[in-house]
């Protein structure tokens, strides 16, 4: 599969990292609103090493202008990196070039925009998947083993907690977490709402609240370090997700707190308690403790793509059989926006929300790429 990248921010490089590394996938083209931006990152893979795939018939990475790779004949899938709330302009315009469409997180700054995605994209008949793909690495597929191996029994319950002082801190251009499609759960949310569809399977209702504790932020780096920006955003959000299989999972996101003891993820059963790891992380351990017994266990790598990184849900996209939906799709994606604005809307209105779509709990990944 040949991908052209749309935006060479700070999160492209991560990408390049595991495109180097993976068969399935070529990087042909990149483009970005900055050109120069767009020329530094086709240099960067062009003078680092372009991976065996573009090694062997001497292709290097063009910089394109937007409108240039959405009509290159040699872009199979758009790999979309923009900003939160230009995702739907940029993945319909895409899908309308006839591209397939891969997305940083979330899949649109609103699920009405969402739909607008995937209802196009059905009608030209392009697949459409939507980060994180963490949730494919031997981390969560691990945890996910463990359960669907009855090691903790049927879940009653999961806890998921991210706390942080703010983005602001590190990042030099922090405004867009701040902004409508940003914040701590339209952010760092769909990792752990994305884990617990894994997990648990699709969520129905939600209850929950909200804050907004400061009108402005402080960047702390770069070149804009001391300069202040609004805030038009909750910056605290907590609630609870009723699943459909009955588990009910507590959530706190939140980018006005220090520091916390809590696991990233934890989830109870009669027979035990996981602890999960980092769902912002493809691997990690996963622990367990078990009814009657004296002391956390780690338990061994089991499940999930091992050495992956951001872009492995592109290479999983292109290896499942057509008609199929991609595990890091776009229904899951949707699902996932869809109960974070739930949770927003119930958090504003003090009510129970029910929530409208549902996703099937994706495929397990069996152990692939595992060394030793």
């Amino acid at each position: 599969m040949r991908i052209g990248i749309v935006g060479c921010g700070k999160i492209v490089g991560q990408y390049l990292e595991s495109f180097r590394r993976l068969e399935d996938v070529r990087l042909v083209a990149v483009a970005d609103l900055d050109m120069e931006r767009a020329r530094a990152v086709a240099s960067e893979w062009n003078d680092g090493g372009a991976g065996q795939a573009a090694a062997d018939d001497g292709a290097s990475v063009r910089a394109l202008s937007v409108e240039e790779l959405l009509a290159a004949d040699d872009v199979d899938l758009v790999l979309n990196l923009t900003i939160p709330a230009a995702h739907a302009e940029v993945a319909l315009a895409a899908i309308a070039a006839g591209k397939a469409v891969y997305g940083e997180k979330p899949l649109a700054a609103t699920t009405a925009e969402a739909r607008r995605v995937l209802d196009a994209a059905r009608e030209a008949g392009v697949v459409v998947g939507c980060a994180p793909d963490t949730v494919l690495g031997t981390g969560i597929q691990t945890a996910r083993k463990a359960i669907d191996d009855g090691l903790i029994g049927a879940p009653v319950a999961a806890t998921a907690t991210m706390v942080t002082p703010g983005h602001e801190r590190w990042h030099p251009n922090p405004d867009f977490y701040y902004q409508p499609g940003g914040g701590p759960l339209l952010d760092m949310g769909p990792y752990y709402v994305s884990a617990l569809v894994t997990l648990l399977g699709p969520v129905v209702s939600v209850v929950g609240a909200a804050s907004h504790t400061r009108p402005e932020r402080v960047i702390g780096s770069g070149p804009r370090a001391g300069e202040s920006f609004p805030v038009a955003i909750d910056t605290h959000v907590t609630g609870v997700l009723v699943h459909e299989s009955g588990a009910l999972s507590t959530l706190v996101m939140s980018f006005d707190a220090v520091a916390t003891h809590s696991s990233n993820i934890e989830v109870h059963g009669p027979q035990g308690t996981l602890a999960v790891p980092d769902p912002n992380h493809f691997d990690g351990e996963t622990r367990l403790f078990r009814l009657g017994g004296t002391e956390w266990e780690t338990l061994p790598v089991s499940a999930g793509y091992a050495g992956s990184g951001r872009g492995f849900g592109i290479a999983d996209l292109a290896s499942t059989p057509a008609g199929e939906e991609p595990r890091a799709g776009g229904a899951l994606a949707f699902h996932v926006l869809d109960v974070m604005e739930s949770l927003l809307d119930a958090a504003h209105s003090g009510k129970a929300v029910a929530v409208a779509s549902r996703a099937e709990r994706p495929s397990a990944v069996p152990l692939t790429g595992h060394e030793g």
